[in-house]
């Protein structure tokens, strides 16, 4: 995992549309959430994603983006955030390369619960992991909210 005050690892994924995506143009809108779950259309990570979901309004208004990441195909990412109406993108690791540079590659395979509050300037400002505690990621979202206009 990364530590506070490193640099985020830039990447190129394609995100729920197809579409190439590269973490260094998102940053240049300001801060962003990057949170690696393992799948699509589990009970847990649904559960995650609506958290995200539930407070996107009020990271918005404070100029925070979010943005998921597991090695879904785009297809799958796109009929997840349908089914559960995202206002957030998906992304698409499927040789998990930017779950590697984040620390977020599990064993087997499997991408592991990280999320990372990167501040514009590319740098991290506050990270959880807590592969099955949610109660963890809400309380980093809080940390989050407050830390970008406590």
């Amino acid at each position: 995992m990364l530590a506070i005050g490193d640099a985020a690892p830039d990447f190129e994924l394609k995100d729920d549309a197809g579409q190439t995506v590269r973490l260094s143009e998102m940053l240049k809108g300001g801060p962003l959430v990057l949170y690696f779950y393992p799948a699509d259309f589990t009970p847990t990570c649904a559960r995650e994603a609506c958290m995200f979901r539930d407070s996107h309004q009020e990271l918005a208004a404070r100029g925070v983006r979010v943005v998921g990441v597991n090695a879904s195909r785009c297809q799958t990412h796109a009929r997840f955030r349908a089914k559960l109406e995202l206002p957030f993108i998906l992304l698409s690791d499927p040789e998990r390369t930017a779950a590697r540079a984040y620390g977020a590659a599990g064993m087997l395979g499997f991408v592991r619960r990280i999320s990372y509050l990167i501040g514009g300037d590319g740098k991290i400002l506050d990270a959880v992991y807590a592969d099955l505690r949610l109660s963890d990621h809400k309380d980093f979202m809080s940390r989050v909210l407050a830390r970008m206009y406590g």
